[in-house]
């Protein structure tokens, strides 16, 4: 049985117009049709091969991804930065270095910390702040409003800078850095300079 359809389409091999008998004719001829599949055949083995070479490209990373300790060299690798960056973030104490022997080794618990907090732009808090919020606390002093930075003290008191920071440091005065100011609780401060 025929069909009396003709319909205009498109080639969507060789672009050129061509009159169809169905609706779901794609190419003009048989000959666009077998060029049409070995290109597609042609592109799925184009993308599996890549496929395979990024896998090929990408395993070293993720053997390096999966161990616990890895060198300067590793880090290097495996973040993309230079040796020089990978010395200064552990001289600023961002990065914490393990020594075995003459080698230097980073745990990649402290990396990924380090990535986290690098990508959520929210500083690690240092241990020594947690102990003194702690402190800080345990004195009463639970909110910013009820203390004084280290220049409002100075000001109110007519004290310079060192003796302040001798009042805290004698008085085991606890102080928690927030930002770019210090902050002592004002109960304490004002018993002490009243």
């Amino acid at each position: 049985m025929s069909s009396n359809i003709k319909v205009k389409r498109i080639c969507q091999h060789c672009s050129k117009e061509f009159t169809a008998r169905t609706t779901v004719t794609k190419y003009c001829s048989d000959k666009c049709s077998k060029a049409a599949y070995k290109a597609r055949k042609r592109a799925e083995k184009v993308k599996q091969s890549n496929a395979e070479t990024t896998r090929i490209k990408n395993q070293p990373i993720e053997q390096l991804k999966a161990k616990e300790f890895l060198s300067i060299n590793e880090v290097c690798q495996l973040v993309g930065i230079s040796r020089r960056t990978v010395y200064r973030l552990i001289e600023q104490g961002d990065l914490k270095k393990i020594k075995v022997g003459s080698r230097t080794l980073i745990k990649r618990s402290a990396l990924n910390r380090l990535l986290n907090n690098k990508e959520t732009g929210k500083p690690e808090i240092p241990e020594q702040q947690i102990n003194d919020l702690n402190e800080w606390k345990q004195a009463g002093a639970f909110d910013i409003k009820d203390c004084y930075t280290l220049t409002e003290v100075q000001n109110k008191y007519k004290v310079s800078e060192s003796t302040v920071q001798q009042l805290i440091k004698r008085n085991s005065i606890p102080k928690i850095k927030k930002g770019w100011y210090a902050y002592v609780p004002k109960q304490i401060i004002d018993e002490l300079l009243t």
